[in-house]
């Protein structure tokens, strides 16, 4: 089963390789990354119809090259990956969190939205059904920490920023760099914490491997 892994941040595919190591090695990758995507977003402020145009060019060269699947971890694009699913159905075409959503669903309906990227916070709380509070939180320098390859002070900015969300059920990290974090905000908060790249892969194997 191969499967495509499209990326607007570079630090997105090791947590998601990650996830497909622990949850379904068999799976073979392909991994899709254009870090302009995310730079041009936060210089736009907004997402608009050539940003789609790019979406479409990245999913149809995925599907050139014989995916079964194709999976998104670019959580602030949503309406660009729709376009995608559309374009290449009856292929399955996940965003980042779909997955983690239902999960974070699970445990309460008060639900902590955790970004780096404040395009993030922007595009996700509609993803959310109407009765459900999502609390969006941005944690200020930690992907530019990231950026700089400071992991310890990305998690730590991460944490500091999750304790805005103690009043939450649970802490939806809504990015997968921010999944190396999930510990840190764990202990920080003492809240449950789902991240985006393990359910994925949980939802992704269950619609193509049964």
């Amino acid at each position: 089963m191969r499967i495509a892994l499209i990326h607007a941040l570079r630090h997105s595919p090791p947590p998601i390789e990650a996830a497909f190591a622990e949850h379904w090695p068999q799976a073979r990758l392909m991994n899709l990354l254009d870090d302009s995507l995310s730079a041009d977003l936060a210089r736009d402020g907004a997402l608009t119809p050539a940003m789609t145009d790019r979406f479409l060019a990245l999913g149809r060269y995925a599907h050139g090259t014989g995916v079964q699947g194709v999976l998104f971890s670019c959580s602030a694009f949503g309406p660009c990956i729709e376009a995608v699913a559309a374009d290449l159905a009856p292929i399955p075409v996940l965003k980042p969190n779909e997955a983690a959503i239902g999960e974070a669903m699970a445990v309460g309906r008060r639900i902590g939205l955790l970004a780096s990227f404040p395009g993030t916070l922007a595009s996700m709380p509609p993803e959310f059904p109407p009765d459900v509070t999502v609390v969006p939180c941005l944690a200020e320098g930690a992907l530019a920490a990231l950026d700089a390859g400071d992991g310890a002070t990305h998690d730590r900015l991460a944490a500091e920023a999750a304790k805005a969300l103690a009043d939450c059920d649970v802490i939806l990290l809504g990015q997968f760099s921010l999944a190396r974090a999930a510990r840190a905000v764990t202990d920080a908060t003492g809240l449950p914490v789902v991240t985006t790249p393990g359910s994925a892969v949980r939802r992704l194997k269950a619609m193509l491997a049964g």
